[in-house]
């Protein structure tokens, strides 16, 4: 096995018509790339982890929201020595009610599978903040020892590109990034008007591994906004052309001085109007449209 694997035809495991199921070639070679003994999956799907494992006398747990589990809310039953984890693409494809009835859950096990299903999370923010509890509660139950192999993938929607890897908590050894390259994706059908969409042909699988019991480092995004104005290490010519591009039209220069006044490039410059002067004079990238009034060339 490399960092980059590819499997173009996803082998006799699970049920195929179950959308976003993963090839079992895959978990057959992370089984022998890693030596295991015992695997299971919480998110099983459409069963090809539970396949696998019986196909190669593995033992393990496979559960899921369409088997009656419910990670969000209910105990994961056992402490194993493997997960192999898949979880839904945000929204990408919906699976509770979609893909199996949810009233059979409901008539079956007592609950809704649409109320914690990630698939049907609110927004990105929600996604992320239950995959991420999800993840820090399958990996808090492994086996001193054990591995967690996270299978994700991106997602682009309107422009922005929603990074599951990006996002995830990372909890323990970060051990490998596995590149798994896709086939017969739906965008592989698709024309697209936009010639800098580049569509998504490929998705990782995060090698997780628990050295230790009780104390556990965790990688984990968080997100800042900086404004330009008040960071030290920002240029003066970049904060002027910051502030002419965001009005988007020339500036008289008392007005370039209103937007900065009062952030923390000024309080540490005594002599800032001077500056942004000599900036704006000493810089081919502005232009003198008239007395006291400058554009961004």
């Amino acid at each position: 096995m490399k960092s980059v694997v590819s499997y173009p035809n996803r082998g006799e495991y699970g049920n195929n018509m179950y959308r976003g199921n993963c090839s079992g070639l895959l978990i057959n070679d992370l089984i022998d790339q890693y030596k295991i003994k015992g695997l299971s999956d919480y998110m099983v799907g459409g069963g090809t982890t539970r396949d696998v494992c019986q196909e190669r006398n593995i033992s393990g747990t496979f559960l899921d929201l369409n088997r009656g589990f419910d990670m969000m809310t209910m105990d994961i039953p056992d402490r194993p020595e493997n997960i192999f984890w898949h979880p839904p693409y945000g929204g990408m494809i919906i699976y509770s009610d979609i893909m199996y009835k949810a009233q059979s859950i409901i008539s079956q096990y007592g609950f809704d599978p649409r109320e914690n299903d990630l698939s049907r999370a609110n927004d990105w923010n929600d996604f992320v903040n239950k995959m991420n509890y999800c993840m820090l509660k399958q990996f808090s139950c492994l086996e001193k020892g054990g591995r967690m192999f996270v299978l994700m993938g991106d997602w682009k929607q309107k422009g922005k590109l929603y990074s599951m890897l990006c996002d995830i908590a990372k909890p323990g050894t970060l051990e490998q990034i596995i590149i798994k390259m896709e086939h017969n994706c739906m965008s592989d059908r698709s024309t697209y008007s936009n010639m800098n969409f580049v569509p998504i042909s490929h998705e990782y699988v995060m090698v997780v591994r628990k050295d230790m019991a009780t104390i556990i480092p965790i990688s984990m995004a968080k997100r800042h906004q900086m404004d330009l104005r008040d960071c030290m290490s920002v240029t003066w010519r970049d904060v002027v052309a910051a502030v002419l591009e965001d009005a988007g039209k020339p500036l008289a220069l008392r007005e370039i001085y209103q937007a900065i006044d009062g952030h923390k490039k000024c309080d540490a410059n005594p002599h800032w109007k001077d500056k942004i002067r000599q900036t704006l004079q000493t810089w081919s990238g502005f232009r003198h449209v008239s007395e006291g009034v400058w554009a961004a060339a």
